[in-house]
């Protein structure tokens, strides 16, 4: 009988965000591929450094171990590298105990086919034509920034925390904000209040963590999750109407009003946040692993923000 993964959580992760590979791109930026070939091989019983994506996939992996005879999520290494490359990423895995056994290694080409074809719920890399493609094909994916693990981390509760506008909701509001200003914007959300936010590019994992979270009623909960925004009053109330509406429990809600999002996600301790602002994220980046959402169509994206430094979301 066939594996269904529709069952699962599937979490898809690039080999350079699951694990740390500066060496290794730097050798492949200067030197070409036949020589990152080479390094690889010569080196596959080294075992690689935890990458910026570590942390959460090996807290995600031990929901798992919480219910008797129930999997709850599943993770694939998705690679362009190849296969005679890749003996090295399985080492690692084995040593760091990781139940992680599928994979998809292309050889150079784009990842999104397999990604669809997994079922991959949320897909997290470095590559950036790997990430945007995936959002174009309506897959939750993040670019995720560099980030120094922690090894003395011993807590084991996951703590995702998501932006609001262009990740959780579409960029709907972002957009009347950007081209009409923030009073155009809070009018726009009073006058809509009792109007539900459009889904963005992360709302159907949301929903996914939420019916993982019902399954830990009676338990100790072991995943939380955040919602960090820089909405404040009166754009607050279309939020918590659309989350109503999902029938959807997020934790811990932060209307930040311009208050810069670094120091509340270091203090929830978050094990990825997803913002679509690089603006947020280089500061973010220095405290939790980040991801930056890129928006379905990039030369939009581009023209939307390349004036702007700082953001109000």
């Amino acid at each position: 009988m066939a594996y269904d993964l529709k069952s699962y959580l599937v979490v898809g992760i690039s080999s350079s965000a699951l694990f740390d590979l500066t060496t290794e791109h730097n050798i492949f930026e200067t030197k070409g591929l036949d020589e990152y070939l080479k390094y690889q091989i010569e080196h596959e019983k080294d075992i690689l450094k935890p990458g910026p994506g570590f942390k959460l996939v090996k807290n995600l992996l031990r929901l798992n171990e919480l219910i008797p005879n129930k999997r709850l999520v599943e993770v694939i290494i998705m690679s362009r590298n190849s296969a005679s490359s890749s003996l090295r990423f399985f080492n690692s895995i084995e040593h760091y105990g990781l139940d992680i056994s599928r994979a998809a290694l292309t050889s150079g080409m784009p990842i999104k086919p397999y990604a669809e074809a997994f079922n991959v719920a949320l897909f997290l890399s470095t590559n950036v034509e790997d990430v945007q493609d995936a959002i174009n094909g309506n897959i939750a994916a993040g670019l995720i920034y560099n980030y120094e693990y922690q090894h003395d981390d011993n807590r084991k509760q996951i703590r995702i925390a998501f932006d609001g506008d262009a990740v959780l909701f579409s960029d709907e509001s972002e957009r009347i904000f950007q081209k009409e200003g923030l009073d155009a914007f809070a009018q726009h959300e009073k006058q809509n209040a009792l109007k539900p936010l459009p889904e963005g590019p992360f709302a159907k994992l949301l929903k996914a963590i939420s019916r993982i979270q019902k399954e830990f009623i009676n338990l100790e909960m072991p995943i939380r999750t955040a919602l960090v925004t820089a909405r404040s009053s009166p754009a607050h109330e279309r939020v918590i109407r659309t989350l109503q509406v999902w029938d959807v429990k997020i934790d811990e809600v932060f209307f930040l009003g311009g208050v810069r999002k670094a120091e509340i996600l270091k203090a929830f301790g978050a094990d990825i946040f997803f913002d679509d602002q690089d603006a947020h994220l280089k500061y973010t980046a220095d405290v939790v692993p980040s991801a930056r959402v890129p928006y379905k169509n990039l030369s939009e994206q581009i023209s939307l923000f390349e004036d702007r430094e700082d953001s109000d979301d």
